[in-house]
Order: C-alpha cells, then structure tokens, then sequence
C-alpha cells in the first residue's frame, strides 16, 4: 500500500526540477516494493521456447529479449498495479529514484537475452553522441551468465592494433568477426560492454542484460539478414579501445560486487533464511536510490507490516522504490538473489 510518511512545501525550481515537483504534487511518500510482468520481445535470432527459462513458446516470430524492466512493462502488485513503469516514473520520480531524481525517466532496462544464432556486430552511443541526435542518453551495458554450454563466447571489443580502415574493410568484405576480441563464458561470468564499443553475442549462452534505459543499436554487420543496418553512426559511435571486458568479482563479507559502473552495481546478495532490506544496501552507498531484485535461481518473498507480501518467482524481479518502507527478503528455497542498484554518473556507487 501507499503511505504518506512526511507532507513539505516544494521549492519551486528553474527548469524541469518545477515540472518534478508538481508530478508528484509536493507530497512525500513511501512507495512499497512491486513485482513487474515482463515482456517477452522477438528477435530473429531468438528462441521459439524458452523453457525451462519461462513458460513461454513463440507462436511466429522467436523470443529474443525478455523485457523485465521495459517502459511499457506493467506492475503485477501492488495499488500501481495494471500501470506501465513508464507511467509510474513520470508520476512520482522521487518516490522511486529518490529526492536528487534528474527526470521523471526509467534510468535501467533490463532484459534476459536468449540468442539460438549470432546477434549482429552492433555498437551503442555514448550520452553525448545519443544527445547529438535527439535521444535522452546513450547505452552502457553488462551481461551476467546466467548459464553457459562449453565453447560459450561473445565479442566485445576490437582487438589490440585495428584501425579504423580495418574495421571498414571487413564491415565491405563481411570479415569484421575477424577483429573482434572474443570473449569466452561461463556461468557466474560478468562482461562490462561500454558505450562506443563494438560487439556481439553469440549463441551458447542465457545473459542477464542490465544497461541504460535506452534500445539505441548501431547494426555494422549482420549476415545478410536484410536488417537496416547504420555504418555512418556505427563508426561515429565506435571506440577502438574501450573498458569492456570480463569483470573479476569483488567478494565482500556480505555480498560479491559483480559490477560497478558510474550507471549501475551488480550484486549478487546471499539470504540465509531472511534478510533486512537494510542489509541489501552496501555501507558505502551513499544514499537510498532505486534498486532492483531479480531471482536468478530459486525464489524468494517480500514482506514488511508495512506492505504485506510480495512474492519473488525464479527469473522474476521487484522493484524497490526509493521511498520504500523497511522489509524482509526471505529464502523460499534456493534464492539465487541479485541486486541491481541504479547510479547517476558522479555519484558515489
């Protein structure tokens, strides 16, 4: 349920901090924990039946991308149930991404990729290069391994020496693969992609995707699937060496910090029975913001007086606003539990 927990006069401010306020009508509140339906997307490269993932089989097109996170993505629980998350960010920014929220946007999609054939060789844009265009912001990714057959492999990044005319010779000759820097995985492996780097998943493996709320995609080479593809913006966007790369896990006494990055922290958060949603947050976080609590394996429940219960499905995920009341994650069996935390760049992770 919805409680107010503290009225203030808002200070109205120049600029689109006025527009902020008066969406949520100067009131604070606290907003509980909600599941999210996903949205299953398809993609030529996809699977026709995701299970044991999901209970879901294409009827036409194969299933690609599972949408946990998605704008048009609705709540399942909750008084915003029915309401998309696109809806619920514009209505009350604060109470979901806190009081220093920039805009009344969804700062993280997050998706489950299942590719059956190899994605194209794509690149994403940077903040400045998406705003050069008339896009909010550009596309920093990572994919965690949710699992990995042997032989598992993605591309990311060139490899040391390439230029920029070798990078055009093979996107004209169809031998780009060849300067790719390839990347081997398994399950549990974290791969941090930056915006400007140049890569591609191949089949073998099911990736948890967490990036900027942004679908931008500058195909370069893609098989002679007859897709558009965007070699102008492509070269513009492509860095030859950027941070992308396998991330080595940094175990603490709580939790394994998979990733931090100035956008998002993947973390994956062991529950020994049940665990205070105090203890979900890291002690040098700087401040309650918006997180997410997704089941990589097992499944789990929310529950709080202030609320009642939310439960946790396997490949399902909660959202924790901001401004949520305290609670308790329980085990309710073999919770594999990761938490994705979103940032602003220059903020503390």
């Amino acid at each position: 349920m919805l409680c107010p927990v503290r009225v203030q006069l808002a200070i109205q401010e120049k600029g689109s901090d006025s527009q902020l306020v008066s969406n949520e009508s100067t009131v604070f509140v606290e907003m509980a924990p909600f599941r999210i339906e996903p949205q299953f997307v398809g993609r030529v490269w996809g699977w026709m039946d995701l299970h044991p993932w999901y209970d879901r089989k294409a009827k036409d097109e194969p299933i690609g991308e599972v949408w946990l996170t998605g704008d048009d993505c609705c709540a399942a629980t909750g008084p915003h149930a029915g309401k998309t998350l696109g809806e619920i960010f514009k209505e009350l920014p604060r109470a979901m991404l806190g009081g220093d929220a920039r805009s009344g946007d969804s700062p993280l999609l997050i998706k489950v990729i299942f590719a059956r054939e190899k994605l194209s060789v794509q690149v994403h844009p940077d903040d400045q290069l998406a705003q050069k265009y008339g896009q909010p912001r550009g596309k920093t990714e990572c994919w965690y391994a949710l699992a990995a057959e042997a032989g598992a492999q993605v591309a990311a990044g060139l490899k040391a020496c390439v230029t920029v005319d070798e990078v055009k010779a093979g996107i004209d000759g169809g031998t780009l693969e060849k300067s790719l820097k390839m990347i081997s995985v398994r399950a549990g492996d974290l791969i941090y992609v930056d915006a400007g780097t140049v890569h591609a998943i191949w089949p073998g493996s099911v990736l948890l995707e967490t990036q900027q709320n942004c679908d931008i995609t500058y195909r370069m080479y893609d098989y002679g699937r007859g897709r558009e593809l965007h070699i102008e913006k492509s070269l513009e966007a492509m860095r030859l060496k950027t941070e992308a790369g396998k991330v080595v896990p940094r175990v603490l006494e709580d939790r394994t910090v998979l990733v931090d990055s100035p956008y998002f922290s993947v973390e994956r958060i062991p529950v020994e029975v049940s665990r205070a949603s105090a203890n979900l947050r890291r002690a040098d976080e700087a401040k309650s913001g918006l997180a997410y609590l997704f089941a990589a394996g097992g499944s789990g429940r929310l529950t709080s007086p202030s609320f009642g219960t939310v439960e946790l499905p396997s490949r399902g995920i909660v959202a924790v606003p901001a401004a949520s009341p305290v609670f308790a994650v329980q085990d309710m069996g073999e919770l594999d539990l990761i938490r994705i935390s979103a940032r602003q760049p220059g903020t503390k992770a």
